[in-house]
């Protein structure tokens, strides 16, 4: 298969520079009207998929919030990702996955090997037990055509507490793990398959962004206080390589079909106006 890299530069010049987040929490599920059960999860999911399927780059389902109706939670996931893929979209999986040996082997078989039943394009993984214990995920999105995207510098506000933390050269954990991806993306064009997670609200950090050479995940937008204009501050000239990622903010708009894709191409538009057109 095409590397994930190439498909996702494709997909955004297609469709624009958007991940949209599909996190069905009992909170919006309520305020849709829906009730805080597998049914509600799926009726919410299909309106996402009839809606938006065919608009959007990317759509990102947090796993966790089908993971909490057991077996039917993940049915609906299953599900979910087929359809999005049918419409040709791709599907990042935030599950943010980590372990070592056969351990993460079996989550890189679960997500990133075409035969699974949950197998998505790209999913999101955490380096916390090193970067190097990710390799069983690096290997098969390699051999598959897949994408890994690795925390790096997030939004939330507890993380700088580790990823500002310094190494013994000096750098921080941040960085270490972004120079870490950036060696796997060397030679690979137009880009790399492995990306960095890196929030819209982070501030000015000092961290260097310039020598990844793959995709950066960038949630923190909208609902959280991260705005466009943020982007090309943190990101200055690698704006081509960033998927903004909004969730609340998207889907706040819902259960109207007509107003979710008013929201979508307004998102898309504000953000051409800071991104530029991909190429």
């Amino acid at each position: 298969m095409t590397p994930f890299g190439a498909r996702l530069v494709e997909a955004m010049a297609d469709r624009g520079q958007l991940c949209v987040g599909v996190d069905p929490h009992a909170e919006l599920l309520g305020a849709w009207g829906l009730p805080d059960s597998p049914q509600g999860v799926a009726d919410f999911c299909q309106i996402v998929v009839d809606a938006l399927a065919d608009r959007v780059a990317v759509f990102k389902p947090q796993s966790a919030f089908f993971e909490r109706f057991g077996a039917l939670g993940v049915q609906i996931l299953e599900s979910t990702i087929r359809q999005l893929r049918e419409a040709g979209a791709l599907v990042l999986l935030d599950a943010k996955r980590g372990d070592i040996g056969s351990t993460v082997a079996a989550y890189a078989d679960a997500y990133l090997n075409p035969s699974s039943p949950i197998y998505v394009d790209a999913i999101t993984a955490s380096p916390y037990l090193g970067v190097g214990s990710l390799s069983p995920m690096f290997d098969s999105a390699l051999r598959y055509g897949g994408g890994v995207f690795v925390l790096a510098l997030t939004s939330n506000k507890e993380g700088p507490s580790i990823q500002h933390a310094r190494v013994e050269d000096g750098r921080t954990v941040g960085q270490h793990v972004l120079d870490e991806i950036s060696l796997l993306n060397e030679g690979m064009q137009p880009l790399g398959s492995f990306g960095a997670v890196v929030g819209a609200t982070i501030g000015d950090t000092g961290h260097d962004l310039s020598r990844m050479g793959g995709p950066f995940l960038v949630p923190g937008l909208g609902a959280q206080g991260g705005r466009p204009d943020d982007l090309r501050r943190i990101f200055g000239e690698n704006l081509s390589a960033v998927l903004p990622s909004y969730s609340r903010e998207v889907l706040g708009a819902g259960p109207s079909a007509s107003a979710l894709q008013a929201k979508v191409s307004k998102i898309i538009d504000e953000l051409k106006i800071v991104l530029g057109s991909p190429k």
